[in-house]
């Protein structure tokens, strides 16, 4: 994989151009590369950072009649650093002195606080995530071709006829572009800074974030006297990543009341470090399991907070599916939810892409072939479905995408080849 130029991000195709007449919001985890993808989307845009103090007290002087000509239409850095701003960017908007401004920000609560409590029904929200296997095989130069997944969301049809049409091996270059995409994701997590680093450095950035994140993020949102019991449900969280999520085994293990583990646990979704991916909403089954499932959003920062570099586990490759599956359909923006089943028999299924045309269901294992007893629970829960079933899939290591049923609609599916 080629570590010394940028990568094409996909959000970028979203958002939207500066003649059109909006506030735009990007948000995600720190060092994502949110900085980056403006001032390459908006390079005619002033970039005003809010991180600099003496920028801070500028702008709160400033007056909010005076902020189309000082200011105008700009890319504001670290905005949730200075809430007077966002008065001032209201009045320059709704009196015609702007019609653009970019916000850029790492702390999702303070800056989405802000934005809803000042810029509603003018803003739009979009989230940058680490980079993507979709997105480390691409150069900035090279533009979009999108995963196989995105194809399999968009299509009203079963996913057989697009899953027959792709060829059941790839050799070569391809071939070795997505793996190598999966195996830099698995080793150390999508964060743009790592692909410039070597692999001591890298180890030595990943410390470097957690701390940063612990001792200036965190506090952004909260101040904690003692971090340690953050710090050891933080641990907590990411050992038990892929599991169902439990806030009373989680609170005696950290030694701390529910209510606080239930708040440890919303910090770290606002800072973009945890996934809690809900049940499937309609119950087919009374015995079906309400608790939502906990995933690490960054195998990277994972493997860091848990002191595990080995072989990829098999709770730590669900993670990594789940995860690039999130990250490519919030960043898509397809309309589709993600969820899962579980009865409390034991019978489950990792993920279901409820899309606007049906149902989609995902095994995940971490395997390098695929047996049709991996297949039970996707054909129950077909059956159960009925026309809403669009099809189901095995995602595993190995090579070949090839139907594991015949005629049953369920087709084993390499990572690499999905996302």
């Amino acid at each position: 994989m080629n570590t010394n130029v940028r990568r094409f991000r996909y959000l970028s195709g979203r958002l939207p151009p500066t003649t059109s007449r909006r506030l735009t919001v990007l948000t995600g985890a720190r060092q994502t590369g949110k900085t980056t993808l403006a001032r390459a989307r908006y390079s005619d845009l002033r970039y005003v950072n809010l991180d600099d103090v003496d920028v801070r007290h500028d702008l709160r002087a400033l007056r909010a009649a005076s902020w189309g000509a000082s200011v105008g239409a700009a890319i504001l850095d670290e905005a949730q650093k200075e809430p007077a701003i966002f008065d001032k960017l209201k009045a320059a908007f709704d009196g015609g002195a702007i019609d653009f401004s970019v916000l850029l920000g790492s702390s999702r609560i303070l800056l989405l606080e802000r934005v809803r409590e000042t810029l509603a029904g003018r803003a739009f929200v979009y989230e940058l995530w680490p980079l993507m296997a979709s997105e480390l095989r691409r150069a900035a130069d090279q533009g979009p071709d999108p995963p196989l997944l995105d194809r399999l969301l968009a299509s009203p049809q079963p996913i057989d006829a697009a899953l027959a049409a792709e060829p059941e091996l790839l050799v070569g270059a391809e071939e070795e572009a997505r793996r190598d995409a999966i195996a830099h994701l698995a080793a150390w997590g999508g964060m743009p800074e790592l692909l410039r680093l070597d692999d001591a450095e890298r180890r030595e950035w990943l410390r470097s974030y957690q701390q940063t994140y612990l001792e200036r993020d965190l506090t952004d949102l909260v101040r904690l006297s003692d971090l340690e019991p953050f710090r050891a449900l933080q641990v907590l969280c990411a050992l038990r990543s892929g599991g169902l999520l439990s806030y009373s085994e989680l609170a005696r293990d950290a030694g701390v009341s529910p209510a606080t583990a239930r708040r440890y646990l919303e910090y770290l979704h606002v800072s973009y470090q945890i996934l809690r991916l809900p049940p499937f909403r309609r119950n087919l089954t009374s015995s079906v399991v309400k608790s939502p499932k906990l995933y690490w959003l960054d195998l990277g920062l994972l493997r860091q907070v848990t002191r595990q570099w080995g072989e990829l586990t098999g709770g730590q490759f669900e993670t990594l599916a789940v995860g690039e599956i999130h990250k490519w359909c919030t960043t898509s923006g397809r309309d589709v939810a993600l969820t899962f089943y579980r009865t409390r028999s034991g019978l489950e299924v990792d993920v279901l892409l409820e899309t606007e045309h049906g149902i989609i269901g995902i095994e995940i294992k971490n395997r390098e072939r695929v047996a049709r007893t991996d297949t039970r629970a996707l054909r129950a829960l077909a059956a159960e479905l009925g026309s809403e079933w669009l099809g189901g899939m095995v995602v595993h290591r190995g090579s070949r995408i090839h139907p594991v049923d015949d005629g049953g609609g369920i087709w084993a599916v390499p990572l690499h080849r999905l996302v």
